[in-house]
């Protein structure tokens, strides 16, 4: 997200490396709730090395002969990282879980439960991350610029990672709402950057030249969106927006949601210079005890409560049913509105209706801490922190470091994108 502003411009990131190896980063999940030991569904604490959650659902999903589908979890975990996970499957033995022997997986614990874990049934997520090849000298900076982190918030950005590894999600999103479908195929299927290499960009390069057949064998494997689309089109003779049509609904719904993310964004950027714990009359102010959200009308008695981080200035995910700001907030976002030249009976009348909702633009990393560490492969800086549900450690990691990934890791975020 380099385009976006940071809240401590004046502190010089720290150089380092991410991801050397997957053991650099450890993410471990923080349940919203407690299995009550009782109940139809078996819930089992996955770790997994080197491994997307869709990646692992399947190959659990294949040993235990179920669906993919009957797999639940409650988030998405990165791929090239050590990860901890609540994963449930209803009418299956805890002892068979026990017993799975995947390569790069084993199930840690066992219990069970009356439903099934959703998405989003999760409270929050830990952070161990081992940066290399970075400047130790600057411990003392880091600690000081990750304490003002902890008392300030940090910007509450959706991650680079939201928008897919060309960054451009968010387009064909806005692509889709606008009802500008063929231009969100072309997105999908062609046009390729400097991003796209190898077997993605050949089978790009096809589609654009019109070799829909070729294109749809040309796709890795992973990509079953692309071919899927790619599929109905050699079926329906060319016609674009049949093959959109092919395309998953919670897939197309999630370019939507990469549409909203952008905007918020934009919005949390314009918000930034002024402070993200300064309100103002007529915002819509998050309680982070509950999430519940409520408009500020009195500064005098909100402000106080915003500098001891009880509540938050929010933004917009736009959306037909989404509780709208007064005052200078409202005419900010409304002004984002029709510079798209969108209003929020535009997501009502998309066959999608997007609903919406709000976020704080701001969020406090829980214990953060940076140390020296080293092990077998040399020194390290070691960051923990814990994160509520929904927010990204890139938005933390941007304030404080300047990172490169090694180019195989790139590589395998690339297969991912599906």
């Amino acid at each position: 997200m380099p385009e976006l502003p940071r809240l401590l411009p004046d502190f010089v990131p720290v150089a380092g490396v991410i991801k050397a190896d997957y053991t650099d980063f450890l993410v471990e999940e923080v349940p919203l709730y407690p299995a009550d030991g009782a109940g139809t569904h078996t819930y089992f604490l996955l770790e997994k090395a080197g491994l997307s959650t869709h990646q692992a659902v399947g190959d659990i999903a294949h040993a235990l002969n179920v669906r993919r589908h009957d797999i639940g979890f409650a988030g998405l975990k990165d791929a090239r990282a050590v990860t901890r996970q609540w994963m449930s499957v209803e009418h299956v033995d805890p002892d068979k879980l026990n017993a799975l022997n995947l390569p790069r997986m084993r199930v840690l614990q066992t219990t069970r439960h009356t439903n099934k874990l959703r998405l989003g049934h999760l409270r929050g997520n830990r952070f161990l991350i081992k940066i290399r090849q970075s400047e130790p000298a600057r411990l003392a900076e880091l600690q000081d610029a990750l304490a003002q982190l902890g008392r300030r918030g940090v910007p509450n950005y959706f991650g680079a990672q939201r928008f897919g590894y060309r960054g451009d999600t968010w387009r064909i999103g806005r692509a889709t709402i606008r009802g500008e479908i063929e231009e969100a195929v072309n997105l999908i299927l062609g046009r390729p950057t400097d991003d796209d290499h190898g077997a993605i960009r050949h089978a790009r390069e096809l589609f654009d030249r019109g070799l829909y057949a070729e294109a749809a064998r040309a796709w890795p494997h992973l990509f079953r969106t692309e071919r899927q689309a790619l599929k109905a089109l050699v079926q329906r003779g060319g016609k674009l927006r049949r093959a959109f049509s092919a395309i998953d609904r919670s897939i197309r719904s999630f370019y939507v949601s990469a549409y909203q993310s952008h905007l918020f964004n934009q919005v949390l950027a314009t918000r930034l210079p002024a402070g993200l714990d300064r309100l103002c009359v007529g915002d819509l102010a998050w309680l982070h005890a509950s999430g519940a959200v409520f408009h500020v009308e009195d500064l005098a008695v909100d402000q106080p409560r915003a500098d001891r981080f009880e509540i938050s200035p929010t933004g917009p995910l736009f959306g037909y049913r989404m509780s709208q700001p007064d005052g200078e907030p409202g005419g900010a976002e409304a002004q984002i509105l029709a510079r798209e030249e969108l209003t929020l009976e535009t997501f009502r009348a998309h066959p999608l209706r997007i609903k919406g909702g709000r976020r704080p633009l701001r969020f406090r990393p829980g214990e953060p801490e940076v140390t020296l560490g080293a092990d077998e492969r040399g020194p390290y800086l070691a960051l923990q922190f814990a994160l509520p549900r929904g927010c990204y450690a890139t938005a933390l990691l941007r304030e404080l470091f300047q990172l490169q990934e090694p180019a195989d890791a790139l590589a395998e975020d690339e297969a991912e994108e599906d």
